[in-house]
C-alpha cells in the first residue's frame, strides 16, 4: 500500500502537467490535480481513506463530512477506516450545492451532525472557498468541527487553519503549482489552448464564448 497521496495520484493518471487548465476557483494554472481519475480506483481511493483516518486517528470524530461530489467517496472510505481503527461507527454524510452556490445539507443529514464530533474533508484546496461552506454549514447544523483535512493543499501558503478558520487543519500531501487570475494568466498571453477535457476548461470555453455573442 502506498503511504504517499501524490504517489497514489500519479499511479492513477491523476497528475497532469503541461498544459492550461481552468480549476474550480476559476483561477488558470499550467498544472491539474484530476480527482476524477482516482475514484474508478476503488482500492486507491479506500487507500486514500485510510490516510485520512490514520491522519486523524489521534482525535475522536463521529462524523465525517465532505463536499459532494467526489466528497461523498472521500467522506465514505476516510469513516470506514475510521470505524475499523476506533472499533465504533463513523458516519460518511456530505454537503451538496444549494442554488446560491452555498453548500447545504439534505436527505436529512443535518439531523446526524446535530452535538457530534464532525472532521470536514475535501479532495483538492486552491483557495478554501468550498471546503471552509462546509465548516459552515456543519457548524449552523448543529455540529463541532474537531479538524479539517485535504488530500492535496495546492496553495499552502494562502489554505492554513486561520484561513478557513479552525484550529486543526491537516493536508495529506501538498504540491504547489503556480496559479492566475484569468486577467494575468501567463497561459493565456502565450496563447497556449484551454484543455477542455479535464478541468472547468469546457464550461468557460462556453461562458466566454456566450459573453461575446
Amino acid at each position: 500500500m502506498n503511504d504517499d497521496v501524490i504517489s497514489i495520484l500519479k499511479n492513477v493518471g491523476a497528475v497532469i502537467t503541461e498544459s492550461h487548465f481552468v480549476l474550480t476557483s476559476g483561477r488558470h494554472s499550467p498544472a491539474y490535480i484530476n480527482k476524477d481519475a482516482l475514484y474508478p480506483h476503488t482500492e486507491s481511493s479506500s487507500e486514500v481513506g485510510k490516510l485520512f483516518a490514520e491522519k486523524f486517528s489521534d482525535l475522536d470524530i463521529d462524523v465525517v463530512a465532505a463536499p459532494a461530489l467526489g466528497g461523498i467517496i472521500l467522506s465514505q472510505w476516510t469513516a470506514y477506516h475510521l470505524g475499523q481503527l476506533k472499533n465504533k461507527e463513523v458516519l460518511g454524510v456530505y454537503t451538496e450545492k444549494g442554488p446560491d452556490k452555498s453548500m447545504i445539507f439534505t436527505r436529512g443529514y443535518d439531523k446526524l451532525v446535530v452535538g457530534k464530533k464532525v472532521l470536514v474533508i475535501e479532495d483538492l484546496t486552491s483557495t478554501g472557498g468550498s471546503v471552509k461552506k462546509v465548516v459552515d454549514v456543519v457548524r449552523a447544523a448543529g455540529g463541532e468541527v474537531v479538524a479539517v483535512g485535504v488530500m492535496v493543499n495546492r496553495d499552502p501558503k494562502l489554505v492554513t487553519k486561520e484561513s478557513i478558520g479552525v484550529s486543526d487543519f491537516r493536508a495529506l500531501g501538498v504540491m504547489e503549482v503556480v496559479s492566475y487570475e484569468e486577467a494575468e494568466c501567463e497561459l493565456c498571453k502565450n496563447g497556449v489552448p484551454v484543455n477542455t477535457q479535464v478541468g472547468h476548461g469546457k464550461k468557460y470555453l462556453e461562458a466566454k464564448a456566450g459573453n461575446a455573442v
